[in-house]
């Protein structure tokens, strides 16, 4: 680049710097230099997104939201006037939750700040690619025509280019490359980018790399990952920023090799208003950082309706079974769930929404299979068409009670409206099957979705096309039996996840107990992972300092990209935990824990001190020896792996040799419930009553909640209102200022009366939780509750979680390492 090039970039970086510093505050950013401020009254690349934006009608609240979103993640980009960098960094957002949106925007504010290259690597399918291409022509190149320059278009991926990068680069224009993670598409690049003309030239220009779907292709690959490390290592001065919403294989990056590990940034980002994840449709589990309440974890709302596991070969060939000639049953499930999709697109039409609406089936990823289900569900549709026409009094009946039994489950009233009546739905019912396509979508067929066409009804058979990024448009229903055995696989396959306006309450998910449950389990590791995320803002650190920690699951792998993945250790202290799933059917299992839980109390009566305290039976002064006995023999099960009782005798042993020692002596309660008597270990009682959510497991009794806050303040001398108006950090802070209870746990136990009915077996009026039933119990059910004393600097002992090791990486000071001078900058 001309040596006179150069001083008009310096000149306007110095212009640009004194702007920041006259532009009120800088973003405060974690562990690095603040130096953005938020976008300028002079910046034109994202005040025309911005118009763009609120041309389409976007709340005021939305687009300030990306505005926040997107500058947060510029702050932590560094300053664009050093002379030298290399940031890597990781923007986590939502499966289906406009990702694409937040780096468009980035992708406007770095231009505003003059980076004069963006290369954004799009997935590894040519859908995605040219999907996202003309996103970025329609809210960047569209807006401003004489600021872009792009190498690529809608159907056409980067090839050779006729001119050299010294000729692409100007103070003027910005050059965009939307580029598939192709190893010979990235060879072109490359061989473009590095000659000693582009070297020159590139070694004055910001150029910034968007990896989207950074956990795909780029991590872990014998071809495509060297070729990005290539590419980066072409540009003095890039800044590199992964988007994904499954980062685990991103974070097992081992952090010691120069490699894409996002050493300089991780961020999360918000979770938008009206967005429907893995929480919100399947519940979590509590996790050990956020503060308990009454009401527990969200549930989720009642929208799972479960296939059996001994029907799913029934849906697609075992994986040593040829996939060529088979034929699918159509089960009642599948059957259901495509009439419901009609009844549900039916109402969409009834309440003035036009947009489209689409079935997903997965059963299976052979390309045979997906042909196979083409003319069983051609045969419902003409059935179903035929049925409507004939008016039969009993074809309707059906049509009526389908609707009103799926509606009834989750109230539109939830979401500000009122629910439709079968009768407003139905004009509109035979139009919508006659109007549907069925469409089998994969890498080798012809007649693909084409969102082109106004107000597409497809019902939608596929497999891997249908696993990452590409959207699904205005998707309804959702019959998903596809095996995974990794995290990130599974959650890039949830389509259904994302927005849903205008019809929050009418999609429903077809899947087997074992999928809903992973689900269920990933939706805990998602909340668990974010809060680990989020501690980087909180704390000021980065992720060379402190690592993100996954958690484990006995039979799903978190990735099949474990990278330097290693164990990482975990502490009780201060920590409270309680059982919430029992195989209440398995009378061996039951027995065995009610055994366990006799020979506790009544050696604990022997050894210590009773005490009645009305609601529950405490026994001061047991020695550990019989906790730790209690805890080899009773059986947690095994969807509970916080409460390991092998890693808490295994954390107790290691308290005991500590300095100062601790956990010498417990107290044990045994809580007085509201059932009929009862005694446990010579103890007199009363049956606790626990009723079990209705969640289509058989062999599984989920109670959610067993421990109140007063069950676990039992030894601290509160009463229940006490205990009750206490915080949850306070309990704790009090627990472990307590002259006594300071270094002493409490093991709680609950007799469970077998039936236990539930208090109010209505569903609850916010129609987010599901319906209670009753226990059922093949015998009376043993809950345990457990808490520590202590504080989160108390050792600790490897866990059910694993992150990459540290150890070996500087943690070095940004302006340090690449000789900034800033005296002076605010």
């Amino acid at each position: 680049m001309p040596e006179e090039v150069v001083d008009k970039f310096q000149r306007q970086f110095e212009a640009d710097k004194a702007k920041i510093q006259s532009g009120g505050p800088p973003i405060i950013t974690a562990g690095s230099d603040d130096w953005y401020s938020g976008p300028g009254e002079s910046d034109r690349y994202w005040l025309a997104l911005k118009d763009q934006f609120e041309a389409e009608g976007w709340p005021d609240e939305r687009t300030g939201s990306v505005d926040l979103s997107s500058s947060t993640v510029v702050a932590h980009t560094p300053r664009p006037e050093r002379s030298t960098w290399d940031s890597k960094g990781l923007v986590v957002g939502y499966v289906q939750s406009g990702k694409t949106t937040n780096f468009t925007a980035v992708i406007a504010k770095l231009a505003d700040v003059r980076y004069r290259l963006v290369i954004v690597l799009s997935g590894i399918h040519n859908g995605l690619r040219r999907q996202t291409q003309v996103r970025l022509d329609q809210y960047l190149k569209n807006l401003n025509p004489d600021r872009w320059m792009t190498l690529t278009g809608e159907s056409r991926d980067f090839v050779v280019q006729t001119h050299e990068v010294s000729a692409a680069l100007s103070e003027e224009k910005t050059v965009l490359a939307v580029v598939k993670k192709n190893a010979a598409v990235l060879d072109k690049l490359i061989k473009w980018l590095d000659t000693p003309n582009s070297r020159k030239a590139l070694a004055s220009a910001p150029v910034l790399i968007i990896d989207d779907e950074a956990d795909q292709a780029s991590v872990a690959t014998g071809r495509i990952n060297p070729l990005i490390r290539k590419l980066l290592s072409l540009m003095p001065r890039c800044t590199y920023v992964g988007y994904t919403a499954t980062p685990f294989a991103n974070v097992f990056v081992d952090p010691a090799q120069d490699d894409l590990y996002p050493k300089s940034f991780i961020l999360n980002l918000p979770r938008p208003d009206g967005y429907f994840g893995p929480e919100k449709i399947f519940g979590r589990d509590a996790v050990e950082s956020e503060a308990a309440d009454e009401q527990g974890p969200p549930d989720g709302y009642d929208m799972v309706r479960l296939v059996p596991e001994d029907d799913v070969p029934l849906l697609r060939p075992g994986s040593k079974e040829p996939a060529d000639g088979f034929t699918p049953t159509m089960i009642d499930e599948l059957v259901t769930a495509v009439r419901w999709f009609w009844l549900a697109t039916a109402a969409r039409r009834m309440r003035g929404d036009s947009g489209h609406s689409t079935m997903l089936i997965h059963t299976s990823v052979k390309i045979a299979v997906h042909e196979s289900y083409r003319e069983p569900l051609q045969k419902l549709q003409r059935q179903a068409k035929d049925g409507l026409d004939s008016g039969r009094p009993e074809v309707l009946d059906e049509w009526r009670n389908l609707w009103e039994k799926e509606s009834s489950r989750v109230p539109a009233e939830d979401f500000g409206r009122t629910q439709n009546t079968f009768d407003d739905v139905l004009p509109h019912l035979s139009e919508v099957i006659f109007t549907t396509r069925i469409v089998l979508d994969n890498y080798r067929s012809q007649d693909r979705l084409d969102y082109s066409d106004p107000s597409v009804v497809a019902i939608a058979v596929g497999g891997n096309t249908f696993s990452r990024g590409l959207t699904l448009e205005g998707l309804v229903v959702s019959f998903f039996v596809r095996g995974a055995t990794a995290y990130d696989t599974l959650l890039q396959m949830g389509r259904w996840f994302g927005y849903r306006t205008g019809y929050e309450d009418l999609p429903r998910i077809w899947m087997t107990p074992s999928l809903s449950a992973a689900f269920r389990h990933l939706a805990t590791v998602e909340h668990e992972m974010r809060d680990d995320i989020d501690r980087y803002q909180r704390e000021n650190l980065t992720p060379s300092q402190v690592a993100v920690r996954i958690r484990t699951h006995p039979s799903l792998r978190i990735t099949a990209k474990m990278g330097a993945a290693q164990p990482a250790f975990i502490s009780y202290a201060g920590r409270r935990l309680q059982t919430r799933y029992f195989r209440h059917r398995d009378t061996e299992w039951l027995d065995s824990n009610r055994q366990a839980a006799e020979s506790l109390v009544q050696e604990a009566v022997r050894h210590g001190q009773v005490e009645d305290l009305g609601g529950a039976r405490l026994i001061r002064d047991v020695p550990v020896s019989l906790v730790k006995t209690f805890l080899s023999r009773y059986q947690v099960h095994e969807e509970s792996p916080d409460l390991e009782p092998a890693l808490m005798v295994k954390y107790i042993d290691r308290q005991l040799t500590s300095d100062p020692p601790s956990l010498a002596m417990w107290s044990v309660a045994v809580v007085t419930g509201e059932g009929g008597d009862a005694t446990l270990g010579g103890l007199d009682i009363k049956h606790s009553i626990r009723s079990r959510l209705t969640d289509g497991h058989a062999e599984r009794a989920d109670i959610k909640t067993l421990m109140s806050k007063q069950d676990r303040a039992l030894d601290l001398g509160l009463t229940a209102a006490q205990a009750r108006a206490k915080s949850e950090s306070e309990l704790v802070a009090l627990r472990n200022n307590h002259q006594v209870c300071h270094d002493r746990g409490l093991v709680i136990l609950y007799l469970i009366e077998p039936t236990s009915e539930p208090v109010n077996p209505q569903q609850s009026t916010d129609g987010a939780r599901p319906l209670r039933t009753a226990l059922g119990a093949a015998q009376a059910v043993v809950g345990l509750g457990i808490t520590f004393p202590g504080d989160v600097q108390t050792k600790s002992i490897q866990a059910t979680h694993v992150a990459v090791d540290l150890t070996d990486v500087e943690s070095e000071n940004v302006d340090e390492a690449l000789g900034v001078d800033t005296e002076g900058i605010a």
